[in-house]
């Protein structure tokens, strides 16, 4: 951990949820500095979504506990009046893959945002926020007007981005946020959101199965296998030398020349 990082801005410990007989989140513990950017890699099933989940306060954990600047989020989701709510909710933010699906088709961008700012900051002027936002994100006022529908994929994952920083979060929570990107589009919104994490602050959880997004935008990285943690450290440290054979599956699973998928389907049957 950089030595200038005061301390942790979310910790998670111990965190457990179970359905029926599957535990979907088995003993989860990390931390994310003040600053910082962690990586939650897994594949499908591992348990990293409904970790994430569980962090924003969309679904309640078995056991365990969730800590924001020291103070705990666990089993409190719908305590207290709705101000205690509202401000539970602008400590941690998300954004979805999909975009389209967290935007409400039928309203425009500019209108979106100041709804959101409206709900959290009632009575001021919210004018000049709304023009922050979107020069922060890279839009500009020509998209203020437009609907969903009328933008591109990149430019309504900008528009999930500005809303969910409209509230200023202490950790924006990732969720596979440029899987549905193209290639050159994801690199545009990871850029942007470096940008935003030097000039906020702001601490980024990234969920994700790609490493090629955690190798470039992570601090750290915590590896889940069947809803447990089997690795976690440095990012450069652990993609370069991993100690933990599923860790090792994953980073030959990306494609690459001389890549064999039946071997590694073998590898993975045996695993």
């Amino acid at each position: 951990m950089p030595e200038n990082r005061p301390g942790n801005v979310l910790e998670v410990r111990g965190l457990r949820r179970a359905f029926g007989a599957v535990r979907a989140v088995d003993d989860v513990s990390f931390a994310l500095p003040e600053g910082g950017s962690l990586g939650v890699v897994g594949e499908s099933g591992s348990g990293k979504t409904t970790t994430a989940r569980i962090v924003v306060g969309l679904e309640r954990a078995d056991g365990g506990e969730v800590l924001v600047r020291g103070r705990s989020r666990t089993g409190r989701g719908r305590t207290g009046g709705r101000a205690a709510r509202l401000a539970r909710a602008r400590e941690v933010q998300m954004v979805f893959q999909d975009p389209y699906l967290s935007l409400d088709p039928r309203t425009g961008v500019e209108a979106a945002l100041r709804e959101t700012l409206r709900l959290h900051f009632p009575g001021r002027d919210h004018t000049r926020r709304v023009r922050e936002l979107l020069d922060q994100v890279g839009l500009g006022t020509r998209a203020a007007d437009a609907l969903p529908r009328q933008l591109s994929g990149g430019q309504r994952q900008r528009v999930a981005i500005a809303r969910a920083l409209a509230v200023e979060p202490a950790v924006l929570v990732l969720d596979e946020a440029v899987a549905a990107l193209d290639v050159s589009v994801q690199a545009q919104i990871l850029n942007l959101l470096a940008d935003i994490r030097e000039q906020t602050g702001i601490g980024y959880l990234f969920i994700t199965h790609d490493l090629g997004v955690v190798r470039c935008v992570t601090d750290e990285i915590v590896v889940m296998r069947h809803g447990a943690v089997v690795e976690q450290g440095r990012t450069q440290e652990v993609l370069a030398a991993p100690a933990h054979p599923y860790t090792r599956l994953l980073l030959e699973s990306v494609p690459r020349p001389g890549w064999d998928p039946q071997a590694i389907a073998a590898a993975r049957r045996a695993l």
